[in-house]
């Protein structure tokens, strides 16, 4: 993303970056990855292949991703297999292999939810028992009582009962594919398209939404953090940002400058 720049976020060192590569921030062990980059890794179990990255939802009040959505073709048909990063291992770019801390038969085994149907609240509560994670809506940081997702073995065998989804659908868990090609509305008129975000590998919070500018901004990507973002429309398609044309232009100017020195 040559040119690109983060908006909205004065806090955070800024740069110039490609699209495509990994962002440093400013703790060394941390990395921003672009999400579309992970659409089509292979998911490495601990005893064998499991599919592929399809989607991630992320929480759209704490901008989280909570979940990935695999692709697992004729293996798991007809039901959402939904990964949490507690069970994220390593992730290899050069190989393109995200490995899962999980079996085979714990991810067949695990709470199921039907193909398209959103995910509840109930199902939550399910599939956290089921694998013994503590739950991220308890505790007020990024994943409850902390910002990582713990790492704790789940169970090899749960003798948990499922329970039927009987709550309302959290209306807070957005597909990443789904929000792509969104508008972004600024105060003044639309400003470009949403084109994908930047997470940090770590903890998984969304850092920036990637938009692609119209004819205005020469079409350029910028990079918006979520501070910045004050609602998404989903029956409109729209990102409605705290932000004028005015502000893009003069603060990617400024991070611009500011990158080179």
């Amino acid at each position: 993303m040559a040119g690109s720049a983060p908006i909205g976020d004065s806090s955070r060192s800024a740069g110039v970056s490609a699209l495509g590569h990994c962002r440093r921030r400013t703790d060394p062990f941390t990395m921003l990855q672009n999400i579309n980059d992970l659409y089509g890794h292979k998911l490495a179990a601990s005893d064998g292949e499991i599919g592929q990255v399809r989607d991630f939802y992320f929480d759209d009040h704490s901008w989280v991703v909570r979940y990935l959505v695999a692709e697992t073709g004729t293996w798991l048909s007809g039901r959402q297999v939904l990964i949490s990063p507690h069970a994220f291992g390593p992730l290899d770019p050069e190989r393109k292999v995200l490995s899962v801390k999980l079996t085979r038969k714990q991810i067949e085994d695990s709470p199921s939810i039907d193909t398209h149907r959103p995910v509840s609240r109930q199902f939550e509560v399910d599939y956290y028992n089921y694998y013994g994670w503590p739950t991220y809506w308890d505790g007020g940081n990024l994943w409850g009582t902390g910002n990582y997702p713990v790492i704790v073995p789940p169970p090899l065998e749960s003798k948990r009962q499922h329970q039927g989804h009987k709550r309302r659908d959290d209306v807070h868990l957005r597909s990443t594919v789904s929000v792509r090609g969104y508008e972004i509305q600024a105060s003044d008129g639309p400003i470009g398209t949403t084109v994908g975000f930047q997470v940090d590998d770590q903890t998984w919070a969304i850092a920036d939404m990637i938009v692609k500018t119209g004819h205005w901004f020469a079409g350029k990507e910028i990079m918006i953090s979520p501070n910045r973002i004050e609602r998404i429309s989903y029956e409109n398609s729209k990102v409605h940002v705290y932000l004028t044309k005015a502000d893009i232009e003069q603060t990617a100017a400024h991070e611009v400058v500011k990158s080179g020195t």
